[in-house]
């Protein structure tokens, strides 16, 4: 019998960038989505949790997107299209982006035994 062991889905991750300082943008979150639904929601509840600390044009561009530009996302979503979504705030835009994504499952670690070479894994040091 064959398992299906992949699932296909979405990416989404929230960033944000300086426009007025150098230095690489930082991710602030991620979420794995597994219908455009899901997806565009997540970017829908951070929109609107922080629409009223925006100024005015970046509250205002959030609450188009989520009137207007959702719909259009959604769809682009179904087709599997990547989408961005990017109010900018007092020098600092902050970056939404939905791909789509094939999800392998993971090992669940508790309750069986790891193979030898998973404690062959060193990890690389920080500088």
């Amino acid at each position: 019998m064959l398992v299906k062991l992949h699932r296909w889905g979405f990416w989404c991750e929230c960033w944000t960038e300086s426009l007025t300082e150098q230095g690489p943008p930082a991710r602030v979150a991620s979420f794995d989505a597994y219908s455009a639904p899901r997806a565009d929601h997540w970017v829908a509840v951070a929109l609107q949790a922080i629409s009223p600390a925006l100024d005015a044009d970046a509250s205002s561009a959030a609450w188009e997107w989520m009137y207007d530009g959702r719909i259009d996302t959604r769809r682009a979503l179904l087709r599997a299209e990547p989408c961005t979504v990017s109010p900018t705030h007092a020098g600092t835009r902050i970056t939404w982006t939905i791909r789509p994504a094939f999800f392998l499952p993971l090992v669940h670690r508790q309750a069986t035994e790891l193979p030898v070479c998973a404690y062959d894994f060193k990890p690389h040091q920080t500088d």
